[in-house]
Order: C-alpha cells, then structure tokens, then sequence
C-alpha cells in the first residue's frame, strides 16, 4: 500500500470528504440525478459491483463500466473457474482414499436399470474427460456473472459494455466494442481495473501450448505432461488439481520451496504431499524462456537445462491493469509497480478518485476488493466509515489439502520481535479426521505471551478454508486463547482441534 500524503491525512477517516458537485457537472447530468449525484465505476470484478451495491444504497446513481463481463477476471477466469477446476480434482483425491475406507472402486454395485437389468451402468472408472469439467466451469462461471448483472439491475445500477479511461477526475470516457467513444460525467470515480498474468519476455502465451491461467479452461484433453512456471498460490494450486486429475507435472520453483511465501511448516507438508503424489518439483529453478515445438513445449532454465512437455503454465504473477487508462495524465499517482496509491479508506491523491482491487496493490484478494470498493463508497458518499485493517483477513490456499491462515504469521512475528507462544497439532490425531482416512494437516495457533491475544493461526487440511473462520473471529475481535478454548466444539469433528490447541497455549501460559 502507499504511503498517506500529507493532504489525505488532513481529513480523519471518521470525517469523510463528499466530493462537491460542480456546477459543470450537474449540467452535464440529467435533471433528476438523485441528491448523492453520480458514481462511474471502472471495472465490474467484486470490487467494483460491491461498490456499486453501496452507492446506490446510499442514494448516488451509479454507472459501471465493464469490458469483459461482471465479476471481472474473479468470476470470469480466475477465482470460481479454477477453484471449480480444483474442487473436482478434490473428488479424485477423495477416491484415493476409498480402499482404506473399504471401499473397492473396482466392484462398485451396477447402477441404472437395475442390479443386474439391461441398461445397468458399469462400475466408476477412475478417469477424467477434461473438456467436461472445462465446459462446467465455464458454464459456472457465466451463471455467476449473469446473476451478478442481474442484482446490479435490480438494485438500478446501469451496466455499459465498454472500456473505461480518466480523462480527468470529473469524466470517464468509455470506448465501445464498435471503437465509437462517449463521456460520462463523475462527481466520484471509483477505479476496479483489476490485474492481468504477467508473462515472460521470452515465453508469450499462445493460447494452445503456452498459456497463462486465463486460458487453461480451453483445453478439451488432459495434457500428458505439464510444466508449471512458478510455485507461488497459482503455481501450486493448478500443479496440485492437474497431478489429482492424472496429468504428469513438473513444477518449476524459483525459490527452496513451494509456496515460499507461506508458513514454513505448511509449505514442507505440501511439498512433500507434492512430492508423494508423483508431481516433480524443482526448486531453486528459475525458467527464462519457453518456446512451442512440433508436438510439445521446451522450457529453458537460467542455468541453461532444459524441460520437456506437452504444455507449459505460466504462473509468474500479475501486473495491474492500470496502462492506458489516462491516469497518469489526471494526476493519478501510481507505484514504481504500476499500482494506484490508495490510502485506508482507498482514496488516491485526487480528490474524487478512489481505487480498489488487485489495481491498488494491497492484497490480491477477491475479499479484500469487496471491502476496499465498499469503503470508498462510504467514504466519498458521506457514511460512517471504518479504514480498512488487514488484521483479520482470511485467506486460502485450495491445494490439497488447504492451507488457510489469518493474522499475523509466524516469521512476521519474529521480523517485528513479538513475544509470543505457538502450540500445533496434527489433524491426524483428531477423531473426525481418522473416520475420514484424513492423515495429513495441523492446526496451529499464535497467541501473545502476555495477554494471551491471538494474534495470527494457520490451519491446513480438507475444507480449512471453512475451519478458519472461528479463528477469523478470535484475531478479529482480539479474543484470547482461553476465551477460545472455552467456547464448546462438536465431538466429533474436524474444529475440536481448534478447541484443543487454544487449550494447550493457556497450559503452557501457567507452566
């Protein structure tokens, strides 16, 4: 996040600036503008459609200006497409399991017709026809879109097809499919642009054999040999799902581990589950090109090896989609990263302008766009107003099994010298876990040494991103481990775990 100009400090987060309606703007509107005036928003991912549910709550007509479609790259190529991708892999991962459960997937019952009648279907086979799951996810996909466009419509938000550019902080100029251009005049614009994949100079995506995350859902048959660039969150949930499908996978890691940004214990698990599961993982690999030949890919490392697939995955990270949108020119300041600088409450440096999203650079996250978006609606419309707080935001992993964590982990405590206790234990002593065939995952929590405060958790297993929230609320609300431990859990079940650990921290706070 940038740093807070002196001027935006002037007005208190709790005294909200209403940007003024100019007497050239109103002339510009229509003579029943509502007494809020007029929103345009750039940018229809969950940023910008959740700021247009509170702008127009809130009494402003609002405009949102969208190229590709509502929900923007989270709905339409990223968030729900790869996470439906993954939960089917997930089934493969729980059919793994089914011979130590008693379950023999060779000699499943006939079904259909009968027990035996003509018609009966044959036994599951253990196999995936890859251009059905991408024909779902696509058909999810859009039905969340549409139904997105269909709120926005009920609730009076006009919705045009175009793309938006500043041309100076009371008017959006927006260029139709058609090339034909019109203006739209703002008494507050709120910048929901989003970010696209970052690619190599020397790897350009083609759409067929070169591709970035956007475009995987066009494969019609499971590749033979997949090369994954990147072991971050993108990296390793795509190398996760294509290794449970059955696709043969080389991750390329540029760093000692997978997930190098992630607590250290989560990541060795999943590494090693990486590993177990027959994926090849090659750490401390940097890729520098990677070119198409006559049936497959090669990839080219920094060290000169090389590596051979039918297909190659870029997951080298994003940049944001800020180029060309005439901010520069209105006096938007943007990072040395390409980021528009936004403060707590997601205003830029000029006045009536606000951001929020991947754009802005804060957290990559579809929550944290939402709550950014809502907040600057608060805040330029006049509402009471909270400036946003990292603390108690969640975020998941879907590999698998998950990781999830919140707060404050455990190398940014020992960056910032924080006297705290940490107590850990593994989901395979847990009763529900062991019903479930599940053997791999933790709970860990870390707690202030004093006070006893949560400050931060991380859970890994099935479903964790489910199991955090009761965690999400203690970090939240500053609760304490004892307060936690107090709070009754269902026997069996997966968040006794959570019980358990905040118990041992009040153990050895007395010890």
């Amino acid at each position: 996040m940038g740093p807070v100009t002196s001027e935006q400090t002037s007005a208190a987060p709790d005294q909200p600036q209403v940007p003024a309606l100019t007497a050239a703007s109103t002339v510009r509107e229509a003579p029943d503008d509502p007494p809020a005036g007029h929103v345009v928003i750039v940018g229809g991912g969950p940023g910008g459609y959740e700021a247009a549910l509170v702008a127009r709550r809130l009494g402003a007509r609002v405009t949102v200006v969208e190229r590709a479609g509502l929900g923007g790259a989270a709905v339409l190529t990223d968030v729900v497409p790869s996470k439906t991708l993954i939960a089917t892999a997930e089934w493969m991962t729980i059919a793994d399991r089914a011979p130590e459960l008693g379950i023999r997937l060779d000699a499943l019952a006939a079904v259909g017709a009968g027990a035996s009648g003509a018609g009966a279907g044959t036994a599951l086979r253990h196999s995936i026809d890859l251009q059905a799951v991408n024909a779902r996810v696509k058909q999810l996909a859009t039905a969340q879109s549409d139904d997105i466009r269909a709120r926005l419509a009920r609730e009076g938000v006009d919705v045009v097809t175009g793309t938006g550019r500043l041309l100076d902080p009371a008017r959006v100029a927006v260029t139709g499919a058609d090339g034909r251009e019109h203006e739209l005049a703002a008494d507050v614009v709120l910048l929901a642009t989003g970010a696209t994949p970052r690619v190599l100079p020397d790897a350009r995506p083609d759409g067929e054999r070169i591709l970035t995350w956007t475009q995987m859902y066009d494969l019609d048959e499971l590749p033979e040999r997949l090369v994954v660039v990147g072991s971050g969150v993108t990296g390793a949930e795509f190398a996760g799902a294509y290794t449970s499908l059955g696709a043969d996978v080389v991750l390329v890691s540029s760093r000692d581990r997978v997930l190098p940004g992630e607590d250290a214990d989560a990541a060795e698990l999943i590494g090693r589950i990486f590993t177990q599961r027959g994926m090849t993982v090659m750490s401390r690999s940097r890729a520098s090109a990677a070119r198409r030949t006559a049936d497959g890919v090669v990839v080219t490392l920094e060290d000169g090896r090389t590596v051979e697939g039918s297909h190659v995955l870029l997951a080298v990270g994003s940049v944001p989609t800020t180029r060309g949108l005439g901010l520069e020119e209105a006096g938007v300041r943007l990072t040395p990263s390409g980021h528009v600088e936004v403060d707590k409450v997601s205003r830029t440096n000029v006045r009536g302008v606000y951001a929020a999203g991947d754009c802005t650079g804060v957290l990559p996250l579809a929550s944290v766009a939402a709550t950014q978006g809502r907040i600057a609606m608060s805040h330029a419309l006049g509402d009471a107003v909270r400036p946003l707080s990292l603390r108690g935001i969640s975020a998941n992993i879907f590999t698998a099994p998950e990781i999830a964590t919140v707060g404050l982990s455990e190398a940014r405590l020992r960056e910032t010298g924080t006297h705290y206790r940490t107590s850990t234990l593994p989901l395979s002593r847990n009763p529900r876990a062991k019903m479930l065939g599940v053997r791999d995952g933790f709970v860990k929590i870390f707690a202030h040494a004093g006070t006893g405060t949560i400050l931060g958790a991380v859970v890994v297993g099935p479903r964790a991103s489910e199991s955090i929230f009761p965690l999400t609320l203690a970090v939240t609300h500053r609760l304490t481990a004892d307060q936690v431990a107090e709070a009754s859990t269902v026997y069996p079940s997966m968040s006794g775990t959570i019980g358990e650990v905040a118990r041992m921290l009040h153990q050895r706070a007395i010890d």
